[in-house]
């Protein structure tokens, strides 16, 4: 079992027939689930993701914990926009308060889309909070570090 770190190969052709819209006022909802890959994990199967995922599933999704939730939370998008030659899109950093979770990766799928799989993030180990703030940090919205670039 492993989550590997991938920009979801049925969101690439979901791009071209425009099954996802990144607007932030007037596009779709985008969530972010956590999962583990050992213990910590609500169903006893650990998460297997990478670029073959197509939909958010449940399975080694991490324990409902303070403000975590199944299913994970609402991202807010950044509205699209170009760095030089190529289209990028992010999200503000999410944060789950008063939460204990081990979680090693997770995966942004789009809500008003049936749940559709847009990208799966490999922390590169497992990331803890006990009793405290869990965030994810997006990197810079630029060219070489937004979380959804194409060039």
């Amino acid at each position: 079992m492993a989550i590997t770190q991938a920009m979801c190969t049925s969101f690439k052709t979901e791009l071209l027939t425009g099954t996802h819209n990144f607007t932030n006022s007037s596009g779709n909802t985008f969530k972010l689930a956590l999962y583990a890959i050992s213990s910590g994990g609500k169903s006893s199967t650990t998460a297997t993701l990478g670029a073959a995922t197509t939909a958010f599933t449940t399975t080694g999704e991490v324990a409902n914990s303070g403000s975590y939730a199944a299913g994970g939370g609402t991202l807010t998008n950044v509205t699209p926009s170009a760095s030089g030659t190529t289209a990028i899109t992010d999200f503000a950093d999410l944060s789950f308060t008063t939460a204990t979770i081990t979680a090693r990766g997770a995966l942004i799928y789009n809500s008003s889309a049936t749940n559709k799989a847009v990208a799966v993030l490999d922390f590169g180990a497992n990331k803890t909070s006990t009793s405290g703030t869990f965030t994810i940090q997006f990197p810079t919205a630029d060219a070489s570090n937004a979380i959804i670039r194409i060039a």
